[in-house]
């Protein structure tokens, strides 16, 4: 067994990892948090209509208040994203931006599901044709052919990395790259062609993606456009891990009453498991996948 072992690890830091977090350790369970609150949706947001919350709550005040629970608890923090996960021996293998891996008994994923788009000309018109959001589902699309990765942080920076491997040219558009110094190494001493201090303005193509039109007025002739803005998203991290998805819309991970998914020690919990996307639900599921993978952990530590 790994030496740092944990019971509960938990990706995603809004309300439903939180509670996860809190209920778990609650437990006794040795837990470990992964993400960066400031890129939830709720760090932004102000909350009404909450059970037992007469007033008006910031999303920051919330999300501050949820670790502070969590870590009387003796929950461990750490805000890096996870950019690989793996399922061997029994155990959950998790590795970060910084190139650390850590290893849990359960794994519960409470990362929210929606894609940031571009939102640029040409973008909607041509996404299934060249413009993508999962480089870890299409990068086998593009063998041999050229490609783009758009964004600043760990899921650029990964995507562009892992394309090398299938792709002829692969290019890594950015304004500028807020990445780790493993990260930051890595690229520069791949065949990445970096391209910073512009963005896309537009996607070229008439029934699929030709190039890119970038604000600095130059053109790449390529013939995919990652779009990959933050992390890594729930996607791509369970799908490696043979999570079953709902057949209708193959971006809500599917759970039972007990928030287990088809893999045995993997939870879900929020938006990731689909609508409605309220805080209330959220916070539910996120008590159940805690409580649970704490009590399966504890088995899993006496057998």
């Amino acid at each position: 067994m790994p030496e740092d072992l944990y019971d509960v690890a938990i990706i995603g830091c809004g309300p439903a990892g939180l509670q996860a977090a809190i209920h778990a350790a609650g437990k006794k369970a040795k837990v470990i948090v992964f993400g960066k609150p400031r890129n939830s949706g709720l760090y932004k947001a102000h909350i009404a209509n909450f059970c037992c919350s007469e007033k008006l709550i910031s999303g920051k005040e919330m999300l501050e208040g949820g670790r502070k629970q969590a870590e009387s608890f003796d929950a461990v923090f750490l805000e890096e994203d996870i950019i690989e996960t793996k399922n061997e021996n029994n155990l959950f293998s998790l590795t970060t931006e910084s190139g650390a891996t850590f290893a849990s008994r359960t794994l519960i994923l409470s990362i929210g599901v929606a894609r940031k788009k571009l939102r640029v000309k040409g973008e909607k018109k041509l996404v299934g044709r060249g413009v993508s959001y999962c480089v870890d589902c299409d990068a086998n699309f593009y063998r041999g052919l050229d490609v783009a990765v758009v964004g600043n942080e760990s899921a650029a920076a990964t995507g562009a990395l892992t394309l090398l491997s299938y792709a002829r040219t692969v290019y890594l558009i950015c304004r500028k790259l807020t990445i780790t110094d493993t990260l930051y190494e890595q690229l520069k001493n791949s065949h990445v062609r970096v391209i910073q201090d512009t963005w896309v303005k537009e996607v070229i193509g008439t029934n699929e993606v030709e190039g890119v039109l970038l604000k600095n007025s130059e053109t790449l002739k390529v013939n995919g456009i990652f779009v990959e803005l933050g992390a890594k998203g729930a996607l791509e991290l369970a799908a490696n891990l043979g999570v079953v998805f709902y057949q209708e819309t193959v971006s809500f991970v599917e759970t039972n009453k007990k928030q287990e998914t088809n893999i045995r020690g993997l939870y879900a919990a929020g938006d990731i498991t689909g609508q409605p996307w309220q805080i209330a639900k959220a916070v539910g599921e996120g008590c159940v996948a805690g409580i649970e993978a704490a009590e399966y952990a504890k088995k899993l530590a006496e057998s």
